[in-house]
């Protein structure tokens, strides 16, 4: 596939120590490579443009927020997703965007239940966190008669046209689940590939489970059912 049709996008926040590997590996695959940055108090806009990555600033509401900008922002016809903390390997793009281009999906997700992950084992929260996820995809495969492993992986590629008719609302890390739940209402096929989530090099997740749990148990339901 010419690089030229895929936009790649990159929320991130206070990553200057991650971005700059990330933003070089993704500009193997794609010339149009963009850095959504929520206002990081280092230098993460500035390596990003040193390393030749488009560079826009949000206004701070989160990630879902992030990525809308992303797809309002993006000139290639598949968008890949991808976070800046080093979890996801970008030569993985390749096998991600290949459903799409196969014509055999107009999303697809990645699953590290297949891949692997470094980062849902270990401690008490990442046990609550993976329960929850396994409760919510088992919400989602049920309604839409769909067997996916993983909701919640930020790591996706979607046709934008597609990303366009989905009239995305969430703010959060909760518009990853909406992708798929607004996916799978309106009709479009969804494709998932396994990927491995390695841990992230630098720092803690930004994610506290104590404050988001509600919305993530809010926006599943309205979603699934309205």
């Amino acid at each position: 596939m010419e690089k030229h049709y895929l936009t790649i996008v990159i929320p991130a926040r206070n990553e200057e120590r991650t971005i700059a590997e990330i933003v070089t590996k993704c500009k193997q695959h794609s010339d149009d490579v963009m850095v959504i940055d929520g206002h990081s108090q280092d230098k993460t806009r500035e390596i990003a443009k040193k390393c030749g990555a488009k560079v826009y600033m949000d206004h701070s509401k989160g990630k879902g927020e992030a990525l809308r900008c992303g797809i309002e922002k993006a000139q290639g016809e598949i968008l890949v997703f991808i976070d800046a903390d080093g979890s996801h390997d970008p030569d993985d793009i390749p096998r991600v965007i290949q459903p799409i281009i196969a014509g055999s999906a107009e999303h697809v997700s990645t699953s590290r239940m297949r891949g692997g992950s470094d980062e849902l084992h270990g401690d008490f929260g990442k046990f609550l966190r993976m329960i929850g996820s396994d409760i919510i995809t088992l919400g989602i495969n049920y309604r839409f008669n769909v067997r996916l492993t993983d909701s919640q992986n930020g790591f996706r590629a979607i046709k934008k046209d597609v990303a366009k008719k989905l009239s995305l609302r969430e703010n959060i890390t909760t518009i990853e689940q909406e992708m798929i739940i607004k996916t799978l209402k309106k009709g479009y096929r969804i494709f998932e590939v396994p990927v491995h989530e390695f841990k992230r090099k630098y720092g803690e997740s930004c994610i506290v489970l104590s404050r988001v749990w509600l919305r993530y148990v809010f926006s599943w339901l309205k979603y699934l059912l309205f």
